[in-house]
């Protein structure tokens, strides 16, 4: 495999301290659908999209204003004929100030071109960084999906 892991950067006006709120606001970005914890080591939380997807995350590095990393325990795609896609990857999120602004770097390690997923989960993750993650922590109010009825 490559080591091309797919990253996208955002850049905000906002403090690191903000960012930081934010990212460990997991439901204020990604999904309503979230349980379980999403803010301290060693907090482990469920996702779910339907039945499309499912994945169990480890917070397994929090380092306040700095970097946020989750271990992915386990995950079920019902698109990709391997199973074991995304088991044991890594998402990370690095913060960091560059010319009075605040930089988020969110890298998937593990995620790369030779995947099933890559395609899907590039698009997804570019949407849910750069517009519903940068969203929260500009205005207060990220585009999460919506929890399901």
């Amino acid at each position: 495999m490559s080591n091309q892991h797919f990253t996208t950067t955002i850049l905000v006006d906002q403090t690191p301290g903000e960012a930081f709120d934010a990212i460990t606001n997991v439901r204020g970005w990604w999904s309503e659908e979230i349980e379980g914890g999403t803010e301290k080591l060693n907090d482990e939380f469920n996702y779910h999209y339907k039945d499309v997807h499912r994945r169990t995350m480890r917070l397994i590095e929090v380092v306040p204003e700095k970097k946020v990393t989750w271990l992915c325990l386990d995950n079920y795609f019902n698109f990709t004929e391997d199973k074991s896609e995304w088991k044991g990857n890594k998402i990370s999120f690095e913060i960091s100030r560059q010319d009075n602004k605040t930089q988020v770097r969110f890298t998937q390690l593990g995620l790369v071109p030779e995947y099933e997923c890559y395609d899907i989960c590039e698009n997804a993750w570019t949407s849910y960084v750069t517009q519903s993650l940068r969203s929260l922590i500009t205005t207060g109010k990220g585009q999460p999906n919506k929890k399901e009825n």
